[in-house]
């Protein structure tokens, strides 16, 4: 049976843990909190994650919750692993959130994303051009602040060189890339499917950093995600943004969502390395590694583009941060790049926010988003009729 210390963080005992779990005895989703090996019911505190994250005082608020286990932590951990969705399992830790992100906020996966258009999406081109935009550009823009006076200069030089584009617009230019990922309720957990459509044959993980903020734009905790990527699909323009990062299971976040406390802040993550572990079943492996500190951007500017006077978002967001990951080892064919098969089993992971596990499956074959606000609101509805007892019980 997994156990709890797979997927929480190295310091567990310290971190303060919130999410969602299904719980089949009541057929929904209840808000949790975990400490080490328990699992807390906090639906009588707040319905929703989104509604919790809004409450004054909310470190403290939840700490004062911990009173009653009603799961337990490995119990909980194995069946999301192992997907036996008649047992109580986790689910992506936001309900309410829209999910947005952030693109092109690193200068290594920026430089991809122009070998992708250079492409037009042909994996079987990206040698050549790589080596092309390589030569061309090479380590000169890696130090560039984005929006700066040096980074208008270098966009006169990449123009008269024939090279600029629109990744480097985002990447070097005065406004960053933000994308709203995937709808509200559709992003998936721990353990569950992450879907690549059958149209496409060349993508890739991304492992992030994910920053939950709430209604009035306070970064108050963060998680892991997996931005599913289709470079095929983006590469032959980016208009075709939506086709490639909104997709069924597209959109994965967990294990769970660390609150910030004493202990642990947002100048903590300014550090945080994120792991990634491709584990094929054709015995291929894969390892990389996104490490925050060289994000080209501050996340209190990508914060400030996405949420302000000019966007507001009432249920709070979580904001994909980027990353710095970008494969370009061989898989197959010498020349390819790397590419998802079915049955992939990724593990994105990092000291301070735990383990987000997931095996890639077709978008087509996973199990179809079936639970929306609909059905959320009629359950907090029926449940407010509950008695506390009954559920205790159960």
């Amino acid at each position: 049976m997994a156990s709890a210390a797979s997927v929480l963080p190295d310091d567990a005992a310290q971190a303060l843990l919130v999410g969602r779990l299904w719980d089949p005895a009541t057929a929904g989703p209840r808000v949790v909190a975990v400490q080490e090996g328990d699992v807390f019911d906090l639906t009588g505190l707040a319905g929703t994650v989104s509604e919790l994250l809004e409450l004054p005082g909310l470190a403290a608020a939840v700490r004062a919750a911990l009173t009653e286990p009603r799961w337990s932590t490995d119990d909980v951990v194995s069946a999301s692993l192992a997907q036996e969705t008649d047992r109580p399992h986790f689910l992506a830790p936001v309900d309410l959130q829209v999910i947005k992100a952030c693109g092109v906020t690193f200068v290594d996966s920026m430089i991809e994303r122009v070998i992708e258009e250079r492409c037009g999406g042909d994996a079987s081109r990206a040698l050549e051009m790589r080596e092309l935009v390589g030569r061309t550009l090479g380590g000169s823009i890696g130090s560039i602040r984005p929006g700066s006076a040096e980074a208008a200069a270098a966009k006169k030089v990449l123009i008269a060189e024939g090279l600029w584009s629109q990744y480097l617009e985002v990447g070097i230019g005065p406004d960053p890339e933000v994308f709203t990922k995937a709808p509200v309720l559709s992003s998936v957990g721990l353990g569950a499917g992450v879907g690549i459509p059958s149209f496409s044959t060349w993508n890739n993980p991304e492992p992030e950093l994910v920053l939950i903020v709430t209604s009035k734009g306070a970064v108050v905790g963060a998680t892991l995600g997996n931005d599913v990527n289709l470079r095929d699909v983006e590469g032959r323009s980016a208009l075709l943004l939506g086709k490639a990062k909104d997709n069924n299971a597209s959109s994965a976040l967990g294990p769970l969502i660390r609150l910030f406390d004493g202990s642990f802040s947002l100048e903590t993550l300014r550090q945080e390395e994120i792991l990634l572990r491709v584990e094929g079943e054709d015995g291929y492996a894969l390892e990389g590694r996104n490490s925050v500190a060289r994000i080209s951007r501050p996340f209190e500017e990508l914060v400030a583009a996405t949420y302000g006077s000019h966007h507001q978002y009432p249920d709070g967001f979580a904001l994909f941060t980027g990353t710095l990951f970008a494969p370009t080892q061989d898989r197959e064919e010498p020349g390819q790049g790397f590419t998802h098969r079915p049955g992939d089993l990724v593990t994105i992971r990092s000291s301070h926010l735990g383990a987000l596990v997931n095996r890639v499956g077709a978008a087509e074959e996973l199990p179809r988003w079936s639970y929306g606000l609909r059905e959320l609101f009629g359950y907090l509805h029926d449940q407010r009729n509950v008695p506390e007892s009954t559920l205790s019980a159960s």
